[in-house]
């Protein structure tokens, strides 16, 4: 199964502060909750994933990285694992009172529950993303 989830943010910052944020693989992964660690290596970003879900007992490994790029408004990334891909995409749009940030996310699971879990989860996460970006921009 497939889960998809778009959210647009308004934020009243300058779409330069948004791409800072947004560009950076680390800071990418340190908004998701359930990233536990992650590693940077050259162009890829590997998140140590921790789904609460009876068939998950470790953590996953998800090599990250972006597929395209298109500085300061549009960045994709990939990440793939044995339990499920992601893609992700985020899109900056300047407005009369700083930006918008619009976040696409697809995740197809390769294992019961996983799917699941981020139907339940990924408005959750999106919160602590917003969050975040209002945070440090």
């Amino acid at each position: 199964m497939t889960v998809r989830v778009e959210r647009t943010f308004e934020l009243s910052v300058p779409p330069e502060d948004v791409w800072e944020f947004i560009s950076d693989p680390e800071k990418r992964a340190g908004a998701i909750s359930v990233v536990d660690s992650y590693e940077r290596e050259g162009d890829t970003t590997t998140w140590h994933v921790r789904l609460p879900i009876p068939v998950v007992t470790s953590t996953i490994s998800v090599e990250t990285r972006d597929v395209e790029q298109d500085p300061p408004r549009y960045v994709k990334f990939v990440g793939k694992s044995g339990m499920f891909n992601v893609t992700g995409e985020h899109e900056i749009a300047e407005t009369e009172t700083g930006s918008t940030l619009t976040n696409r996310f697809v995740v197809d699971g390769k294992v019961p529950g996983v799917e699941q879990f981020f139907k339940r989860n990924l408005d959750d996460e999106l919160d602590e993303l917003e969050r975040q970006l209002n945070e440090e921009t």
